[in-house]
C-alpha cells in the first residue's frame, strides 16, 4: 500500500514527500505520509486521486478522512498508513515531523519534567 500511496503522489506532483516510520513510537499506524500542496485545491486533488487509486487496490482499506472540501489540511487514514497533505503554509505551523521524530523514552522523560 505504501508504493501504490507514493506513486500517486509523486504521479500528482506533491512536493517534499516524507515517509515516517512509526514502528515503536506508536500503535495508531506502521507510517506516516506528508506531503504539500501548492495550494488547498491541489493538495485536495492530490487526496482525492490518492484515496480513488487505495480504493482500486483494497475498496475497504480507507478508514477516514478529514479536510477535503477545505485542502489545508487533508488526512487519509488507511489503519497502517496515514497521509497527511498540507498546503504549505499549514505544515510549517503544524511541522508534524519535528513532532514524530521524538522517541517514545525521550518523551515519557519530558513529560516528567
Amino acid at each position: 500500500m505504501k508504493s501504490v500511496i507514493q506513486s500517486s503522489l509523486e504521479d500528482g506532483k506533491a512536493q517534499d514527500v516524507v515517509t515516517i516510520d512509526l514502528h515503536g513510537k506508536t500503535d495508531i499506524a506502521d507510517c506516516m505520509i506528508i506531503a504539500t500542496g501548492t495550494s488547498a485545491k491541489h493538495a485536495s486533488v492530490l487526496a482525492d486521486k490518492l484515496i480513488k487509486k487505495i480504493k482500486d487496490v483494497d475498496p475497504y482499506a480507507i478508514s477516514s478522512t478529514e479536510g477535503l472540501t477545505e485542502g489545508n489540511w487533508v488526512i487519509v487514514d488507511t489503519g497502517d498508513v496515514i497521509i497527511h497533505i498540507f498546503k504549505a503554509e499549514y505544515r510549517e505551523i503544524y511541522n508534524l515531523e519535528k513532532m514524530w521524530a521524538v522517541t517514545m523514552p525521550e518523551a515519557a522523560e519530558l513529560a516528567l519534567v
